[in-house]
């Protein structure tokens, strides 16, 4: 039988053991990097001491995930092509494609990003780009920038200067019907079959105002609604509004894929917050992995230059506690503000 002494050993061995798990439990949620290393770097025979140590990871306001539309009945988009016809959409496609490849291997990136090996004319090398550029940005705002510097190039910049003052703020509707029509003829190829419709909730009827994308091709493909908000939505919303002078809105449901455009209407703070505050998806690539990454400090962009964050990644992926715990069902850090 044990002494009283021993008893009382084990009990305070047992009350330490209990306030470590409940200090870990409620720690801050932007961790040292140096720590999260020393986790990540554990062989593969230690995975139950990194499995207790991935809720130290951000989990913000943990929801279901969304299944998204249904995989059967996904569109055969290399089938669907713009007003103007396939070859036009392939010209758009290589023109996009290249413009991005040169901002993600600007020297001055944090770590310059090298284009896809895909063909120029695979849709699935834009998405090996967009999703190479979320993984190796720890800042949401960096990420935005650059998806809004590739839009900025792919325009002359005569017309960028002239179209706020000779055509946005003097004809604001028209303005809005023009870039609507424009969009469905340049932007087919990459979101999909589109059409232009009405936004009643806009002064005035907001007739052909809106783009009605029916089932986004770049989220489908992407299957993350990190990518879909920050190499997307508030770039484009963020592109029209600052350098073609006119404010537009833009509206993505994930569950069935659609996403709606609203040409002359800001975006209003709520419907920005329900934007950012959406769960995973499903059929997320990294399970979650790749939104524990975007807390915009700045000493962990600096960080990754040692590109650890690829190693950090995989063996993340690789622990079936991860893909099927508390991480998958959490909302969005890259969304936060």
């Amino acid at each position: 039988m044990m002494s009283r002494s021993n008893l009382l050993l084990c009990a305070l061995v047992f009350v330490a053991t209990a306030a470590v798990h409940v200090a870990d439990a409620f720690a801050p949620i932007q961790t040292s990097r140096a720590i999260n290393h020393q986790v990540f770097r554990s062989s593969a025979t230690e995975n139950e001491e990194i499995t207790t140590q991935i809720p130290r990871i951000p989990t913000y306001n943990k929801r279901a995930t969304i299944e998204g539309p249904s995989i059967d009945s996904k569109p055969d988009y290399s089938s669907i092509s713009g007003p103007m016809g396939g070859f036009v959409d392939s010209i758009l496609m290589s023109l996009f494609r290249y413009k991005l490849s040169q901002r993600l291997y600007h020297q001055d990136n944090t770590i310059p990003t090298p284009d896809s090996k895909l063909p120029l004319t695979d849709f699935m090398g834009i998405i090996d780009l967009a999703t190479r550029m979320n993984s190796q940005n720890f800042n949401r705002t960096t990420i935005q920038t650059m998806s809004q510097d590739v839009m900025v190039s792919l325009f002359p910049s005569f017309i960028l200067d002239r179209y706020p003052t000779w055509f946005a703020q003097p004809f604001p509707a028209f303005s809005a019907r023009m870039c609507a029509w424009a969009t469905v003829v340049g932007g087919t190829w990459l979101m999909g079959e589109c059409e232009v419709n009405d936004v009643p909730e806009i002064e005035g009827g907001g007739k052909s105002q809106g783009v009605l994308v029916k089932r986004c091709r770049f989220l489908e493909e992407s299957q993350c609604a990190s990518i879909c908000v920050n190499s997307c939505k508030i770039p484009t919303q963020n592109f029209f509004n600052e350098n073609m002078g006119l404010p537009l809105t833009m509206t993505p449901d994930y569950e069935t894929g659609e996403c709606q455009f609203a040409f002359g209407k800001l975006p209003t703070f709520e419907e920005e917050r329900l934007a950012k505050d959406t769960p995973c998806l499903m059929r997320c690539p990294s399970n979650g992995g790749m939104r524990s990454w975007h807390n915009g400090n700045d000493q962990q962009a600096t960080d990754s230059k040692s590109e650890h964050w690829l190693e950090d990644l995989k063996a993340l992926g690789e622990l079936e506690e991860f893909k099927n715990g508390e991480l998958n069902v959490s909302s969005c850090s890259l969304m936060e503000d």
